[in-house]
């Protein structure tokens, strides 16, 4: 992730966090809690006017250059927050809405009426297609009184067509600043604007459905109290990780390796880490340690994908897997 933010013309970072830097140590770290406006100007999203622009092809051969309109695609531009120059973001069709940045802002904002809630995070990605924004809640889940796992309600879209608004409520660890994603938070703590509807209208919908979440975020601290009370024997662990990375018998000598050197790694998390500590020897434990692997130590091309990983796809699939096998 930390290579996909957009850096600008004038070597900022378009990211911003509240009090606490990120772990790529770029954007701008704040003092105090932000409003919507604070975090718009610190993680430069602000003013971007995103909007659609006519497409045109063009057509050079020997004849000469013809141009060819193209009425039902649309280009999508913005305004570059440090130059002001207008920059291509992507191609859309005719029924999409653009969504502003700021609007991302207020849709949080009019979710979240909580007092002490703050915005967190924001920040631009591939070079202005997709962002983020995140709001802290003031409430957090104590795992039997020694594992605090904090909440988040976090904002993306893309400017490019390839995402809708989407709006994520996820519990974070503070030991280790990684996304928590379960089975019981997977679908019933999320919700998706499509960039072709009215997005303010939808905000009472949008309330009901995440609400609905705050009962599943009940059941999943039940689930991991009972977890965090009941032993996990490395036999019983490295069962379990056989389970999730399951070993063809013709193998190559490659993926025996990797194999053998991701068990090496996970039996250090569960055993000996100090993210652990106060947790050693649970099924809680063994949880933390799958989740942090996926998050910091399993193989990545790239910083951002590592990032994605964490809350969407495959590694979100196998933590909530690892979730249900441990929980059982």
């Amino acid at each position: 992730m930390a290579h996909e933010l957009e850096r600008l013309a004038n070597g900022q970072t378009a990211f911003a966090s509240a009090r606490l830097s990120a772990w790529h140590q770029l954007g701008q770290v704040t003092d105090d809690c932000m409003t919507a406006e604070e975090i718009m100007s610190k993680a430069w999203l602000g003013g971007w006017e995103v909007r659609k622009i006519p497409l045109q092809g063009m057509e050079i051969t020997d004849k000469g250059v013809t141009k060819v309109d193209c009425p039902d695609k649309f280009m999508t531009v913005r305004t570059n927050p440090q130059t002001g120059a207008t920059e291509y973001l992507g191609i859309v069709g005719e029924d999409y809405t653009t969504v502003q940045n700021e609007q991302i802002a207020e849709v949080l904002n009019l979710l979240v009426d909580e007092s002490g809630a703050h915005f967190e995070t924001a920040g631009s990605m591939r070079k202005g297609k997709s962002v983020f924004v995140t709001m802290k809640l003031p409430t957090a889940m104590e795992i039997a009184g020694v594992d605090r796992m904090d909440l988040y309600l976090a904002g993306t879209t893309s400017h490019d067509g390839t995402a809708s608004l989407r709006l994520d409520a996820t519990p974070v660890r503070i030991v280790c600043a990684n996304t928590q994603r379960s089975a019981f938070a997977q679908s019933e703590g999320t919700y998706t604007f499509r960039h072709t509807s009215n997005i303010t209208a939808k905000i009472s919908e949008a309330r009901q459905a995440l609400g609905l979440m705050w009962k599943h975020f009940d059941a999943f601290e039940a689930a991991a109290e009972k977890m965090i009370n009941e032993a996990l024997t490395m036999g019983e662990f490295e069962k379990i990780v056989a389970q999730l990375w399951p070993l063809a018998d013709d193998a190559t000598d490659t993926a025996r390796n990797n194999a053998k050197q991701r068990a090496s790694t996970l039996r250090y998390l569960v055993r000996d880490a100090d993210t652990q500590k106060a947790i050693k020897g649970t099924r809680w434990a063994g949880y933390q340690a799958i989740t942090e692997y996926v998050d910091h130590y399993a193989k990545a091309s790239t910083a951002e994908i590592r990032a994605r990983r964490a809350v969407t796809g495959a590694g979100a699939d196998l933590k909530a897997r690892a979730f249900d096998l441990l929980s059982v």
